[in-house]
């Protein structure tokens, strides 16, 4: 019987576990394609939010891309400036992760 109860439990726990390990995932996903909409938002707090999140992102070429593109259409200046800031970080973490190791 106590086996039982036991085993019950530790199912129900990582039934538990998983659903808010999947819950997680949403969240993040959702938070990243936010996040990449309110790069080109009307509001100009939105943006400056959106850059700061995707800035602190592990570098990858599509939010270089991304910068690159919102860089050409952002007018503001103070905007451009953080932008490019940003640009040239992810720009640097990507060249570094791409130097080609020497062959002897």
């Amino acid at each position: 019987m106590e086996k039982n109860r036991i085993l019950r439990t530790t199912a129900v726990t990582l039934l538990a576990v998983g659903a808010a390990a999947a819950l997680a995932v949403l969240l993040v996903r959702d938070q990243i394609s936010r996040s990449q909409r309110d790069l080109f938002s009307p509001h100009p707090l939105r943006r400056l939010a959106a850059l700061e999140y995707l800035g602190g992102r592990a570098a990858s070429v599509d939010t270089v891309l991304l910068l690159r593109d919102f860089l050409a259409w952002e007018r503001r200046p103070m905007l451009r400036r953080r932008a490019t800031a940003v640009l040239a970080r992810l720009e640097d973490a990507l060249a570094a992760r791409a130097v080609p190791t020497e062959v002897a």
